[in-house]
């Protein structure tokens, strides 16, 4: 395995000093290395994966030094636009290094949500004509395959990717965490939300944490599944996924339980819901100011106002809690107010180690939900 000191040295001895995307769980000990040593403003956490692409490209044509942009190979998809229309040879021709999570490596164990991606990562990049390498996971191999890489990056005056295995790195915990004081956690609220909903309401909760932890609790209710769309992957994607159920629904209460980091990834999602007029869509944000689900690193979530944006955006009714008892005296008047309506909660990150994952395959959950949904 590779130390993430050695990683990081080698990338700041080759002039690239400057670092953005979104977190991934299999990047989470290198970019948790890079959290604690590296400036604020030469570590933008981005909102997408295509945003850090453009703020590297940015910092290429005001420096000219290229940057690293890191991610989960999900976030390929997010990407595809900047690296196509921005930095490509035949556009722009910036130079930048990608680093992405290999979730899904074929003829690995993984999550059903990664085993499309992992089969097509190097494609895309082919597609896109992006040079890449598979980075070795011995210290030595690693600085070769840095030179290589940012030789070639500079010489063709393009982007290229290093792709990283599981178990690339050796652990390492972030140190510089955010520290909070709020009653609940995300699963505390999540279990306090589902407590206030009625048999017939409509959930779609968030890819991560959120739904693992939706999932688990109807288990220990013994309620079934049914009720919930489990987004487990199209992060950022869940509020329209919900609301395009709420239009065609607009009988039926849906729920959408988001996540601070999935919100502000696609934050003009606000403004087509807020824009709507859909009255039975209710959007709840359950804010920790991280991203909880890849390793912990920080958003913006508690530096920006949920509730003023969501106002500006048109939401008929919004609201804020923070503790248990907020939630129980407010739910019920969210509920019932005419939408779009959104409530922020706030809570401390962190979720149980023994967290488990949902039993049912994507496609299973899909067909009880449609099901359910045909109900009247």
């Amino acid at each position: 395995m590779i130390n993430t000191k050695d990683m990081y040295n080698e990338l700041i001895k080759n002039d690239i000093s400057f670092f953005t995307g979104v977190p991934d769980s299999l990047l989470k000990d290198i970019c948790g290395y890079i959290t604690d040593n590296t400036n604020p403003e030469k570590n933008v956490i981005a909102a997408n994966e295509g945003s850090a692409v453009s703020l590297a490209a940015g910092c290429y044509m005001a420096t000219g030094k290229p940057g690293v942009v890191y991610m989960q190979n999900s976030g390929e998809g997010n990407a595809v636009n900047p690296l196509a229309s921005l930095t490509d040879p035949d556009v722009y021709s910036i130079p930048l290094l990608l680093m992405i999570g290999w979730r899904g490596e074929p003829g690995k164990k993984d999550e059903p949500q990664h085993v499309k991606q992992g089969k097509i990562t190097t494609g895309l990049l082919e597609t896109m004509g992006i040079s890449y390498i598979v980075l070795p996971d011995s210290t030595d191999a690693m600085q070769e395959s840095i030179k290589t890489a940012v030789e070639t990056m500079k010489k063709n005056s393009a982007p290229y990717a290093i792709i990283i295995k599981k178990g690339t790195f050796e652990p390492y915990s972030l140190k510089n965490k955010l520290i909070t004081n709020y009653e609940l956690n995300r699963e505390g609220a999540v279990k306090l939300i589902i407590d206030n909903l009625d048999e017939k309401d409509i959930v779609v909760s968030t890819t991560g944490k959120t739904s693992r932890e939706v999932f688990e609790y109807r288990e220990e209710r013994k309620d079934g599944h049914s009720q919930d769309f489990l987004t487990v992957g199209a992060m950022g994607h869940a509020s329209q996924i919900a609301l395009g159920i709420a239009l065609s629904k607009s009988d039926r209460r849906v729920v959408c339980l988001d996540g601070d980091g999935a919100a502000i990834m696609h934050l003009g999602a606000l403004a087509i819901t807020g824009t709507s007029s859909c009255s039975n869509m209710k959007h709840i944000i359950i804010n920790n100011g991280a991203h909880d689900s890849v390793g912990g690193q920080p958003t913006v979530g508690f530096n920006i106002n949920f509730a003023g944006i969501a106002t500006a955006c048109g939401y008929k009714n919004v609201m804020q809690a923070e503790t248990s008892k907020q939630i129980n005296e407010k739910i019920g008047d969210f509920l019932k107010s005419e939408g779009p309506s959104l409530l922020e909660i706030r809570v401390n990150k962190g979720a149980r180690d023994d967290l488990g994952r949902p039993t049912t395959t994507p496609i299973q959950n899909k067909e009880s939900f449609m099901e359910f949904l045909s109900m009247t």
